[in-house]
């Protein structure tokens, strides 16, 4: 069972979909015994970082996040959901993130030619070994949305980055938090595999 967590963020329904599709069980909750229950937790979302947070606290989630992460159960953060596992974002200045990976969220850099939002395909180049990324080839193309982006402050938990103005962390892994700033459920066969790639984690162990 895969606890994908309600906060009022967008996108959510998406993720669920796209789970149903590969016949993952699922439930969207709110509820910390529900979210505390299932073998692991999914954090999508859309939406302002500072908003969020606010939120996570609103419904007492922020608990709830820290100790699935505690158990070692795999934890996925989708978009605005990686974000929110970092320490602060530009967007919501005094706001601190749930704190759980080194880093921070900062502006994607004006560049000639380029709009921002960053909104569109774009390719990865693959690092480090991700096991998100078993089976998914070099510089396949995945989708994003987003006008800010994440400078991990370890650079061993990169596994995933793309060109946009800069050079984005796209996605990390660190121990059994997981985290992609693309949307893997929008990202056609390869965006399934990585959300596939996920379930399975904890499984063959």
């Amino acid at each position: 069972m895969i606890g994908i967590i309600d906060y009022d963020a967008g996108n959510i329904k998406s993720v669920e979909k796209a789970l149903h599709f590969l016949g993952e069980e699922t439930v969207v909750s709110r509820d910390p015994e529900v979210l505390l229950k299932a073998d692991k937790a999914i954090l999508p979302g859309v939406g302002s970082f500072g908003e969020a947070m606010q939120n996570l606290h609103t419904y007492g989630l922020v608990p709830v996040i820290n100790k699935i992460v505690e158990e070692k159960k795999p934890f996925l953060g989708i978009c605005l959901g990686l974000q929110l596992l970092f320490e602060s974002s530009e967007e919501s200045p005094g706001v601190e993130g749930l704190g759980l990976l080194k880093g921070k969220i900062v502006k994607i850099p004006p560049s000639p030619g380029l709009k921002i939002p960053h909104m569109g395909w774009n390719s990865l180049h693959l690092q480090n070994q991700g096991r998100l990324f078993e089976g998914i080839p070099e510089q396949t193309y995945v989708y994003f949305v987003h006008s800010y982006y994440l400078q991990a402050q370890e650079p061993e938990i990169v596994k995933a980055t793309t060109q946009y103005s800069t050079c984005i962390h796209a996605s990390v892994e660190k121990d059994n938090v997981f985290a992609c700033q693309f949307h893997p459920e929008k990202s056609s066969r390869y965006g399934l595999k990585i959300l596939e790639n996920f379930a399975k984690i904890g499984r063959e162990d």
